[in-house]
């Protein structure tokens, strides 16, 4: 599969879809990331929001409807399109929700914390989350722990961002992220579409297209990429 190099947020976004998905930062693994396509005009951290990787990953909830971003690969942040995020969830949570897999005992009581507030809430910044779930400092290690294995399960996803708000009504300091459930994210279409998938060929699919993307990736690694 030939990609283009990228300069800017929309040389991106029509990689991703062309890709389907990558991951977020430069560190892919040796598996598939599109910050090998990156031109030199393409700076992290500046802020700039066609030329800075960091500021694309809101731009994209913001703007776009068929892309989703989070912790979704190798516990590190990526992209999936809403093509490809059937294939992903037939192999990550196949036919079941969360509450299933907690009393199958597969996720911990601090997830189901999150996920309560979060159910609840329906979109609920991060900072919130901790708030109203009454997470102490002390669980500070436990709760990341939990957010990050939710999204990699693909049971919640980023929704957006979020500035905190003093008493009087007032944002200050930086965002926070704001995060949803994937049902609440892509809607019930996209579960349809997975549960009327089998295992092995939604793994297969996501076999053959990275080795599109990265002829030389290794079995072993592509294997944790596909499955989280």
């Amino acid at each position: 599969m030939e990609l283009n190099q990228i300069h800017n947020f929309n040389d991106f976004y029509n990689n991703l879809c062309l890709a389907g998905f990558s991951t977020g930062g430069i560190n892919n693994e040796g598996v598939f990331g599109l910050s090998d396509w990156y031109g030199k005009e393409i700076l992290w951290h500046t802020e700039e929001s066609d030329t800075d990787p960091w500021e694309w990953r809101i731009r994209v909830l913001n703007e776009k409807e068929d892309v989703a971003y989070g912790k979704i690969f190798l516990n590190k942040s990526g992209y999936i399109t809403r093509q490809w995020y059937p294939y992903f969830l037939a192999v990550r949570r196949p036919h079941e929700n969360f509450y299933e897999a907690y009393r199958e005992g597969r996720m911990s009581s601090v997830a189901k914390r999150i996920m309560d507030v979060i159910e609840n809430h329906k979109k609920i910044a991060l900072h919130e989350i901790k708030h109203e779930g009454n997470f102490t400092k002390e669980e500070k290690s436990v709760f990341d722990r939990a957010l990050c294995e939710l999204q990699m399960k693909m049971f919640i996803t980023m929704c957006g961002s979020k500035k905190k708000q003093s008493e009087m009504g007032s944002e200050f300091g930086w965002n926070s992220t704001v995060f949803c459930s994937a049902e609440n994210f892509f809607g019930e279409e996209v579960f349809r579409e997975a549960g009327e998938m089998k295992f092995r060929e939604a793994y297969e699919t996501l076999e053959e297209q990275i080795f599109k993307l990265n002829p030389q990736a290794e079995d072993k690694k592509v294997k944790k990429y596909i499955l989280g």
